[in-house]
């Protein structure tokens, strides 16, 4: 009889899957590698220390909270070496993609025997909007499961491969990357473009979200914050961020509002939206990072949709 692992991409997935009748030991994946430094080397202590001061610094997490959520669930993977198959469960969208990189990755050094397959949602039949997991139907979601996809070994050394540049101190080298369809991870090109985007773009020093973040205040005039972080939450295709990452957005951006309660934009901000201010040497901070890449040693062209290097 094979023995399963399921790893998943969230606490709120973990709940389902439990209710579900799957065979198997269920993992969950407590992190979010699409924000702040990453290093290469996965669950190496340099690699939980850079996550851990990132995480304590910018979003106040503790040392116990972090030990107890992250670590032990970590540690419980480290402890499951009889599975000969893994199951991974995560979504299209950019905090998923950069999770689901990471863990491959991991697997590849350390589970090397085991048959490591797929289930990744997003696309559905009469839908416009790319759907979660928890979005979705027990039937649908047993069907993804009975369809999963077998990673081979090509695939799992390109995922390994696309975390190294991720985590490189240069993101020119992810432009390059072009084969995506030779490879079984049919959201990931879309999902390193709007990591790409999240450079300052040249025009204003803002990024891609920025830019929308302000967009948002001028055309959906929120009458508070919380209402404000609720349509960005709805309106944000393909980030999957929660709304503490929305919140230290707007907090990076207050200079920018006269107000949040409503949302209103100073006047500066309305220049820098309308390209007519660029308020990059306002925002450059020293250790802000994207993966493995200082963020303000590079800006985006969103012209060309290429990246430049300061």
């Amino acid at each position: 009889m094979n023995s399963l692992l399921h790893i998943t991409n969230g606490d709120a997935f973990t709940d389902r899957l439990k209710s579900l009748p799957y065979k198997g030991d269920i993992i969950t994946w407590r992190e979010m590698l699409c924000e702040g430094k990453t290093i290469s080397t996965v669950g190496s202590e340099t690699f939980w220390k850079t996550r851990f001061e990132f995480l304590n610094e910018n979003y106040k997490v503790s040392k116990s909270w972090f030990i107890e959520k992250t670590l032990k669930e970590y540690r419980s993977l480290c402890n499951h070496k009889q599975q000969d198959q893994i199951v991974l469960w995560f979504e299209y969208d950019l905090f998923c993609q950069i999770n689901m990189l990471a863990v491959i990755s991991w697997l590849k050094t350390h589970r090397r025997h085991a048959e490591i397959s797929l289930v990744c949602s997003g696309k559905e039949k009469g839908s416009s909007k790319l759907k979660a997991l928890n979005e979705l139907t027990d039937e649908r979601l047993a069907e993804l499961y009975e369809n999963r996809k077998v990673l081979t070994q090509d695939d799992i050394e390109f995922a390994d491969y696309v975390w190294q540049l991720y985590c490189s101190d240069n993101p020119i080298r992810l432009e390059n990357l072009g084969d995506f369809e030779n490879y079984q991870f049919t959201y990931l090109a879309d999902a390193l473009q709007m990591h790409l985007q999240r450079f300052p773009s040249i025009r204003n020093g803002l990024n891609a979200l920025e830019n929308k973040v302000l967009n948002t205040a001028i055309e959906a005039k929120p009458k508070s914050k919380k209402a404000f972080v609720g349509t960005l939450l709805k309106t944000q295709e393909g980030y999957g961020f929660g709304d503490s990452q929305y919140d230290r957005v707007l907090t990076k951006l207050k200079p920018l509002f006269s107000s949040f309660n409503p949302v209103r934009l100073t006047k500066v901000g309305k220049e820098v939206l309308a390209h007519q201010t660029n308020f990059y040497a306002n925002l450059r901070e020293g250790n802000d990072y994207l993966g493995g890449a200082l963020k303000y040693n590079f800006l985006y062209n969103t012209e060309s949709e290429r990246i430049l290097k300061l």
